[in-house]
């Protein structure tokens, strides 16, 4: 039985194959994660795959986390990359002459996350530097705060800010100059 601790401490159990540790880390984590995710999609099917596969990648690869930040954004930052895969391979985009049946409508929330991968919106952050572009990713597609950005990426939370400002500056003069 895994004694009840740390995430870290949960973590290295994970590591050295304790199966209850990382049913404590999932008891721990996937309620909120769903819930995230779900702000996120509306497609409870993709929503619940991209949290099996989140901690799929946590039992096989536990070493991914570094040992700095948080452990909860390191798993937060898995389910949403999870969850974007799932979408990436969707194809349910109706073009019809027919008005769309209501279920066969992906969510906007979809929309988006596809139109950032694929569309003029991803072609502009492809031009953002690597730190605008990973500071972008971070608070406002995997929606944490800015605290929380600061411990994902090991920098200071007053640089989170003036790289979001920075890049969502470069983003709209690059999304208005239609050079994308």
């Amino acid at each position: 039985m895994t004694d009840v601790g740390s995430d870290a401490t949960l973590l290295a159990g994970v590591g050295a194959g304790d199966l209850g540790a990382l049913r404590e880390l999932y008891d721990r984590h996937a309620p909120w994660l769903s819930v995230r995710l779900a702000r996120r999609c509306n497609d409870r099917e993709a929503v619940a795959d991209a949290l099996q596969d989140t901690f799929v990648a946590v039992w096989r690869k536990p070493t991914g986390f570094h040992g700095d930040g948080e452990v909860a954004a390191w798993i937060w930052g898995i389910a949403v990359r999870r969850l974007v895969s799932r979408l990436r391979g969707r194809r349910d985009v109706i073009v019809s002459a027919e008005p769309p049946e209501p279920a066969s409508v992906p969510a906007a929330e979809e929309q988006v996350l596809v139109a950032v991968e694929y569309g003029d919106v991803g072609q502009a952050m492809a031009r953002l530097s690597p730190q605008m572009r990973a500071v972008i990713q971070v608070v406002v597609l995997d929606g944490l705060t800015a605290k929380e950005a600061a411990r994902l990426l090991h920098i200071p939370e007053s640089t989170v800010k003036t790289r979001l400002s920075r890049a969502k500056a470069q983003l709209r003069a690059t999304l208005a100059e239609g050079v994308v």
